[in-house]
Formats: C-alpha cells, sequence, structure tokens
C-alpha cells in the first residue's frame, strides 16, 4: 500500500517514512501543501499522514481539498496542535483520525492499521486465494499453512495482486503502489512478477499469475 507522508520537518519525516516501509508499505514524503495537494489529485494513496504547521499554508486547506474533491482516502493529522479547539477543528474539516506529537511509532502504525480497516477501505489481516494466504501483519505468505520465505518487494507485489484477485491490476497502478516517487528501471516489475511467480510455483502455491500484455496482470486460482 502506497502512503503520503507530508511533513516539513525532513529529520522526521525521514524517520516517519523509514519506520513505515519497515513495516511494508510505499512511502511518499512531501514538505509543502501546495506540493500534496497536486499529487493528491492525481494519485491514488491507501492514507495520508498530514501535519498542519506547513511552511506554504496551513495543512486544514490540504484536508478541505480532498474532501471537496470527493476523495475519501484516509487522512490522519500529526500535529504539534493538541488543544481540544485544534483536534475539534481538525477532525470537522474532514480528518478521520489526530495524534499529536510527540509521539509512539507504535501508535502511529496502528492507528493507520485502523483507519485502513475501516468499512470500505482496503486492509483486512489475512488474505487468501486457493491454498496460498498472506497474512498482512507480519508479511508472511503460506502456503498449505507453511511459512513460504519471500522478499518485501515480493511481498508487496503478492498483496497487490491477492486485494484484487481476479481482476487486472494495471501494471502503472503496481509501480505507483510498490515505488512511489522512486526512479525505477523500465523492467522492474516484470523482474519482481517473476521471481514472485517463481516463488508460488517451488512452494505449490495453486495459483497462477497471468500477464496481460500491454495491460497488467491477473492473479488466480490455476485448477
Amino acid at each position: 500500500m502506497r502512503l503520503l507522508v507530508v511533513e516539513d520537518n525532513e529529520e522526521l519525516a525521514n524517520l516517519i517514512a523509514k519506520g513505515l516501509r519497515a513495516n511494508g508499505y510505499t512511502v511518499d514524503t512531501l514538505a509543502r501543501a501546495d506540493d500534496a495537494k497536486a499529487i493528491i489529485a492525481s494519485t491514488e494513496f491507501s492514507a495520508i499522514i498530514l501535519d498542519l504547521g506547513l511552511p506554504d499554508g496551513d495543512g486544514l486547506s490540504v484536508i478541505q481539498d480532498v474532501r471537496a474533491a470527493k476523495n475519501s482516502t484516509p487522512i490522519l493529522v500529526l500535529t504539534a496542535r493538541g488543544g481540544i479547539h485544534d483536534r475539534v477543528t481538525g477532525l470537522r474539516s474532514g480528518a478521520d483520525d489526530y495524534l499529536v506529537k510527540p509521539f509512539s511509532f507504535d501508535e502511529l502504525v496502528a492507528r493507520i492499521e485502523a483507519l485502513l480497516r475501516r468499512p470500505g477501505q482496503m486492509l483486512s489481516n489475512s488474505l487468501q486465494l486457493a491454498n496460498l494466504t498472506f497474512d498482512t501483519h507480519s508479511r508472511q505468505a503460506f502456503i498449505n499453512d507453511k511459512p513460504h520465505p519471500i522478499s518485501a518487494r515480493e511481498a508487496a507485489v503478492l498483496e497487490l495482486l491477492m486485494r484484487r484477485a481476479g481482476n487486472v491490476v494495471p501494471k502503472r497502478l503496481v509501480e505507483d503502489q510498490m515505488f512511489g516517487l522512486e526512479d525505477i528501471t523500465s523492467n522492474a516489475i516484470e523482474v519482481y512478477i517473476h521471481r514472485l511467480r517463481k516463488q508460488l510455483l517451488t512452494g505449490g502455491a495453486k495459483v497462477k499469475i497471468i500477464n496481460m500484455r500491454g495491460v497488467g496482470y491477473v492473479l488466480m486460482e490455476d485448477n
């Protein structure tokens, strides 16, 4: 899943991003409200972590623009403004949750997970197709209920395909959700798909990844 962190403290933004990546998320970081508004308008994120005190304006304007566009992406405000009035204003502006600095990183992760488990969001604790199971918390794949080791990147591809099993997942979406704003080589996705396909075959998973040339990929049962 791809998250956006909007935080002008570069050191804090990098620490948050590093921790979230270690929990299996793809993370983009931005420091300005205008940049956040632009990328949110054109990119699909699973959730947004937003500071309010940004150098070019109040983060509340980001929330208001997102909601005015009928975009329901979960927004967690992460700010030093801890007063009751500030919390109420943030939530009434359209934020889904509010966490005051300084904060526990474990609590931040737990709150993000809670937002993504809400009805209409994408996170569930366990995904299953045929004899293949993926635990979204531990980032572990199981084949016939036995752990099967895969890399972090392979796990990211597998989760994305399993969440949309039976449906075509566009290659561009895989790139966006796995790498965000990172520069990647032209065949990076094909490499990870090939590795994942080989891992599933080796482990005896009764699923197959179909390459829809020029479109994307489909994960389905292999009967």
